[in-house]
């Protein structure tokens, strides 16, 4: 099977898109930091349900990373992903460097409220306003009529969506269900980092979450429940807990029991920081 066709600038992908636009082609947009997966790939088979043609950016961004974090030694392995994106049957791979993303002179910024407050934020404070930057500028750039987003990055979600209603793009944002190793991990291009042991510790973190999630559905207590699934993390091996939260599922304001909620989670393996978030069950 033959790897999708490649282009690394701006002006050559919109040469494509516009010669798509002409055809009356109906175009998504997956955008990827690469080290491709199952995950990914589920986004692609979304997208190709939605749309005519499939674009997937491959760019590793370095305005959502802090100086402490791992820019340099984010997996990168792009004859590997370009061979995965041709099982998954996408159009187009986006595969722009830096210095194509962000010239000489670069010097705006986006920041966005709202959903972005809290969780993330509190650890990693510019985190989403390099993520709305480099969103933006991909929908501007590639103009699709829908963009796929996985769930696992619940936060980051809601902050692109908010970003689209705030901004008037013309997209149609659609999350796409975490998709979960038979053990329950959440996939992740970060879960190369993790060691045989690490994996087995990991693999309870989604089973703690539902446990907590199941009792707030139950009516138990939230600020207890939350606690006992801190706890219960540090008990399965976790070496720090940054947060566990309930919160609503659409504004990521703090849960109430009449409304939709998620419970969102990040915690540490050694140098390996995993996040994952469930869905509070309803009646």
């Amino acid at each position: 099977m033959s790897r999708p066709d490649v282009v690394d600038s701006v002006a050559a992908l919109r040469a494509r898109i516009s010669d798509w636009r002409r055809d009356g082609l109906r175009i998504a947009l997956v955008p990827t930091m690469g080290a491709l997966h199952d995950g990914h790939l589920s986004l692609i088979k979304i997208a190709l349900e939605r749309a005519d043609r499939c674009v997937v950016s491959i760019f590793v961004n370095p305005t959502q990373f802090a100086p402490s974090e791992d820019l340099d030694k984010y997996p990168r392995q792009l004859a590997r992903d370009l061979d995965m994106l041709a099982t998954a049957k996408a159009d187009l791979a986006f595969t722009p460097d830096v210095s194509e993303m962000y010239p000489a002179g670069f010097a705006t910024r986006i920041s966005v409220g709202g959903p972005s407050a809290g969780l993330e934020t509190d650890f990693r404070p510019t985190f989403f306003d390099g993520v709305a930057t480099v969103v933006a500028k991909l929908l501007l750039q590639a103009a699709p009529d829908v963009a796929i987003f996985g769930e696992k990055d619940y936060q980051q979600l809601c902050v692109v969506r908010q970003l689209c209603r705030d901004l008037d793009l013309p997209v149609e944002i659609i999350g796409a269900p975490t998709i979960r190793d038979a053990h329950g991990l959440a996939m992740s291009s970060r879960n190369v980092y993790l060691h045989e042991a690490e994996l087995r510790i990991a693999r309870q973190l989604n089973l703690i979450l539902r446990k907590a999630a199941a009792a707030l559905a139950a009516g138990a207590g939230q600020e207890e429940t939350i606690a006992d699934a801190s706890r219960a993390l540090i008990a399965a091996g976790f070496q720090k807990v940054d947060y566990v939260k309930a919160r609503e599922s659409l504004t990521l304001t703090p849960w109430r029991h009449d409304r939709a909620g998620r419970v969102l989670a990040a915690a540490w393996l050694g140098k390996t920081r995993l996040i994952d978030n469930v869905e509070v069950p309803t009646a």
